[in-house]
């Protein structure tokens, strides 16, 4: 029976995930008279840049080949503005290959303007190395782990992101995303099983009360959420309405979910293992036990969390340095006072989840449950509510 449901879920999920990475690929959400396509530039014109130090202003023309779509093999003129932004311009040379936008009527080309480097397929080689080593070492679980990595895009794509465009709750959003991406990666990498289970209630209660405190030290530190990259960008196109300071307090919660769903299966997987080698152990040292190795764990995930946050602003942490900052601007600046934030509100999740886990899966593990009893009742229940 347990076989038949894990095949189903695999079957329903690889569905889902083909279905929404074909959707993704297509130009369906661009208006009738515009096209996206890739192209190669086969000359460039900077007569009209103006460079300064290592920005530049002015537009770029180009000579490109259309390398794909229905005007494959055409060669055109296509614009390619600079505005000074760095992080957003780019100056093509030939040989490149790019993405383009295509402006048609009648199926006569009338504009065409060169939007970014096209890097698509090396993102797919690095997916696909990914997939492989995955596939090579876990098998089985790994391909279980693939599904869950696509599926839990599809639930943030679909499901989080349009309905907080939407301007919907984006706490109550979030809190809805967490239990789904909770459920699907624990139960379809460990199995609905009591180690499942236990990781599930662990990281949803955790998270749950994280958002609590993320709550209240976010009006502490008098943080909008307009530190967040793109905010600005998202409010003028169009979004105002946008609750920006609860968009920042999901991310927090969202972004240290990861963390906390990978330490409450370590801590439930580690208690399973101990209670299996030594069915006759008290529920009281089978939790200490779990307390350890929660301390162990907690002790180097603290840390991770750092410095993948700091990695993401490492060339302001330089500039800090270089201008010799004080410590008192730098702590007190809005963006560092978010990162920091972020940081210890993740900490502080991985703290709560650790012990929640260890005394949930103590419970679990010591005494005797009947899921598929519980499940059956679950049934009855939903369906008399509806």
């Amino acid at each position: 029976m347990r076989n038949k449901f894990f095949i189903g879920l695999v079957i329903i999920l690889a569905l889902g995930s083909l279905y929404f990475f074909v959707s993704l690929g297509n130009n369906s959400n661009l208006p009738e008279n515009i096209l996206e396509s890739k192209a190669t530039v086969l000359s460039v014109d900077n007569s009209e840049i103006m460079t300064s130090n290592v920005s530049a202003i002015g537009y770029q023309s180009l000579r490109v080949e259309i390398i794909e779509g229905i005007y494959k093999g055409e060669k055109v003129q296509a614009d390619n503005s600079l505005n000074g932004q760095i992080e957003y311009d780019q100056v093509y040379e030939k040989g490149d290959k790019i993405v383009i936008g295509i402006k048609h009527q009648d199926n006569q080309i009338q504009q065409v303007r060169a939007i970014d480097y096209y890097r698509q397929s090396w993102i797919g080689i690095i997916f696909i190395i990914f997939v492989l080593a995955l596939l090579i070492y876990a098998r089985f679980i790994g391909f279980k782990a693939i599904l869950s990595f696509a599926f839990s895009l599809i639930i943030l794509w679909k499901f989080l992101l349009e309905n907080l465009l939407l301007g919907k709750d984006p706490i109550l959003l979030t809190s809805l995303t967490i239990m789904m991406l909770s459920g699907i990666i624990i139960f379809l990498v460990s199995g609905f099983n009591k180690r499942g289970l236990a990781a599930f209630l662990a990281t949803t209660i955790g998270l749950l009360m994280t958002l609590v405190v993320t709550h209240f030290f976010g009006h502490q530190l008098s943080l909008s959420g307009l530190t967040q990259p793109y905010a600005q960008t998202l409010m003028i196109s169009g979004y105002h309405y946008l609750n920006l300071q609860e968009i920042f307090y999901a991310a927090i919660i969202l972004g240290a979910s990861g963390a906390a769903m990978d330490i409450a299966v370590d801590i439930s997987a580690s208690m399973y293992e101990i209670k299996s080698k030594k069915p006759e152990i008290k529920i009281k040292e089978l939790i200490e036990s779990g307390f350890t190795v929660g301390r162990q764990v907690i002790g180097t995930m603290a840390t991770t969390l750092l410095l993948a946050y700091s990695g993401s602003y490492l060339t302001l942490l330089m500039l800090f340095i270089a201008r010799e900052t004080s410590v008192t601007r730098m702590l007190n600046l809005k963006v560092v006072s978010a990162e920091i934030m972020r940081t210890l509100i993740g900490s502080i999740g991985l703290v709560i989840v650790a012990p929640t886990t260890a005394l949930i899966a103590g419970v679990l593990f010591s005494y005797k449950f009947d899921l598929k009893y519980i499940i059956h009742k679950s049934k009855i229940v939903i369906t008399s509510l509806f």
